[in-house]
């Protein structure tokens, strides 16, 4: 069996990107083998795994060594998930050539106009690509949604006007999504403070694999 390659991906930072990639990850592990890849050259997510005790166990990272496209293709091999935090220049050529190589390309959009126009150009590319890719589906997900917000509603129906397929899981606006990051672990790991949190990630997981 190969393994599934997700890309998590946005055209600026501050979406959450890399909190939904890592915590993405982890809900995989319980899975089957997943490795993370760093391609961000923030390295943040890299950060974030090193500060984690060992005993949390979280999914292994690799930083890029090399072209992104080439150094995931070599180790999905031996994992069930690959899951990439990509760098936010989203026509950059190392995630063009990410998005040649992948099975899902997950695009977290924050509740507000300006990421929904931002977004526009996430699916151009995606689109592009996906000519070539054929094996390449892309989603949309709400990221960091305040359920009782008339903007956050107002944006649900705004994406599904867009033609690319946003899930119906959407990831609310949590402290314990902060909590885990300054704890260096995922929201799996907080206990009964992470449960609502774990239950927006594995919402995401399920339809991802049910896809």
């Amino acid at each position: 069996m190969k393994a599934i390659k997700v890309a998590v991906i946005s055209q600026k930072g501050g979406t959450g990107k890399t909190t939904l990639a890592l915590n993405l990850a982890d809900g995989l592990s319980r899975r089957g083998r997943v490795l993370i890849v760093d391609a961000d050259p923030q390295n943040s997510l890299s950060q974030w795994v090193a500060m984690s005790d060992s005993r949390y166990q979280l999914p292994e990272v690799q930083k890029v060594d090399g072209p992104p496209a080439i150094s995931i293709h070599q180790s999905a091999g031996t994992y069930d998930f690959v899951v990439i935090d990509c760098p936010p220049a989203i026509y950059s050529k190392e995630v063009v050539d990410l998005l040649g190589v992948v099975d899902i390309a997950l695009i977290p959009v924050l509740p507000s106009p300006i990421d929904l126009w931002a977004s526009v150009e996430m699916i151009k590319l995606t689109k592009k690509i996906q000519s070539v890719n054929k094996k390449l589906s892309a989603f949309m997900v709400l990221n960091q949604v305040e359920p009782k917000s008339a903007l956050s509603r107002a944006m649900t129906d705004a994406l599904a006007a867009l033609d690319t397929p946003v899930l119906a899981a959407k990831v609310s606006r949590r402290a314990a999504f902060k909590n885990a990051a300054v704890e260096g672990v995922s929201v799996y790991r907080l206990g009964k403070r992470g449960d609502a949190a774990v239950n927006d990630i594995e919402g995401i997981v399920e339809e991802l694999l049910c896809r």
